[in-house]
């Protein structure tokens, strides 16, 4: 088992996600391969100063602009939206794996599936407008008819119904306008071969190891611990324990100790690279970046704590009263070290970035060096939210910004 320090599995982290020295994902073409390299970015519709998404992929893609992933996803037909960890987004290539129920991989059955009746009734209608229209959103569909849906929200029959399909890989997510989606047929926007191709994995211990080794590289390094890295599979801990095991027999994930952790942590054999330039000693030029509250990084709260110091909670379901932070805060990454936490608001109204609060982590000592790659990260967010300036949450625009 490898060594290595608490800095050496720091900068392991950084360089797997491509947050440390220079970007090396440009453009439409940089974000699928992220996208792929990571294995699925998991997707908030939530836009105060850009979806989780796109600002994961702002972090790591030079020149990403926010249409780029859209047309990833219902353009090209590249990308799909469906359920990995929670709502994602991933390669077309991972339907296979990712919508096959027979062996539990489908998503339909985690979700309190409610109507019954009432939804298989509607299911021939939206069935027959799909075919007619190609693609159709609840709106279209003319019943005026209401259900309880999920955590016990009243909403519209068709919306039901088609949310339904949708969970049962019947349909897709053709495109969105805003938060309102219109939904086609799977079958036709997914190529054949892809659709009738078996997943990888052969039984229910195999598709174990085959998401496990999944959330490990996504994340990067991770440990068989219990954790927000595995929402979403329903995997007890002797499952988990079993899945661990199948990829450590069979070479698939390599075990590294960390100074400090008691617990192992493991990567993924084919990120041995990534290990391979760490321990060469290279340095790597610092960056700014804003993480997303949702991005594959900070998964793991605890591990995050463990090897950067740094606590994060995203707030937006903590009552106003008992916040810390605020809504929708953002850490700072600054080279190797979370530095400070961001509290950003795109106003669409006036063009304008809202930087409403700034919180420097304790301990931390800012530079003229960090201060000028903070300044420049404000301002190439702001070109990414469309905004042409900045301004303090008094409204005072050209106001410097300090970390």
């Amino acid at each position: 088992m490898t060594a290595l320090t608490n800095r050496q599995a720091r900068q392991f982290m950084l360089l797997k996600h491509g947050l440390i020295g220079g970007r090396i994902y440009a453009g439409k073409r940089g974000a699928l391969d992220f996208v792929n390299k990571t294995g699925c970015l998991q997707y908030d519709p939530v836009d105060v100063c850009g979806r989780n998404a796109d600002i994961i992929l702002n972090s790591r893609v030079e020149g990403y602009a926010k249409g780029m992933l859209d047309e990833l996803l219902y353009a090209d037909r590249l990308l799909i939206d469906y359920f990995d960890k929670n709502l994602s987004i991933f390669a077309v290539e991972d339907i296979p794996a990712l919508y096959n129920e027979k062996l539990g991989g489908g998503y339909a059955e985690a979700y309190d599936i409610r109507g019954g009746e009432a939804v298989r009734r509607v299911e021939p209608l939206i069935r027959r407008l799909i075919t007619e229209r190609g693609h159709i959103s609840a709106q279209e569909v003319e019943i005026t008819e209401t259900i309880e849906w999920h955590w016990s929200i009243m909403a519209s029959l068709p919306r039901a119904a088609l949310e339904s399909m949708y969970y049962r890989g019947e349909l897709l997510i053709h495109h969105k306008n805003g938060t309102n989606k219109s939904y086609a047929f799977l079958r036709d926007h997914v190529p054949v071969e892809t659709l009738a191709a078996a997943p990888t994995y052969k039984n229910k211990e195999e598709r174990a190891a085959w998401h496990a080794k999944r959330r490990i590289g996504a994340v990067g390094m991770l440990w068989n611990k219990a954790g927000d890295a595995w929402l979403g599979l329903g995997m007890k801990a002797a499952e988990r324990e079993a899945a661990f095991r199948h990829l450590i027999d069979g070479g698939e994930i390599i075990g590294v100790s960390v100074e400090g952790i008691k617990d192992p942590l493991y990567i993924r054999a084919e990120d041995a690279g990534v290990l391979d330039k760490v321990l060469s000693g290279a340095e790597h030029a610092p960056r700014c970046e804003f993480i997303a509250p949702l991005d594959s990084f900070i998964w793991d709260r605890k591990l995050i704590k463990a090897l950067f110091g740094f606590e994060y909670t995203w707030e937006i379901y903590t009552p106003a009263v008992k916040r810390k932070y605020g809504a929708y805060v953002l850490p700072i990454l600054y080279g190797e070290k979370f530095v400070g936490r961001a509290e950003l608001i795109a106003d669409r109204k006036t063009n304008t970035l809202v930087v409403k609060n700034i919180w420097r982590e304790d301990g931390v000592k800012s530079t003229k060096k960090m201060q000028a790659a903070f300044e420049g990260c404000l301002k190439r967010f702001a070109a990414f939210n469309g905004c042409g300036g900045m301004a303090g949450a008094t409204g005072a625009a050209g106001e410097s910004f300090v970390l």
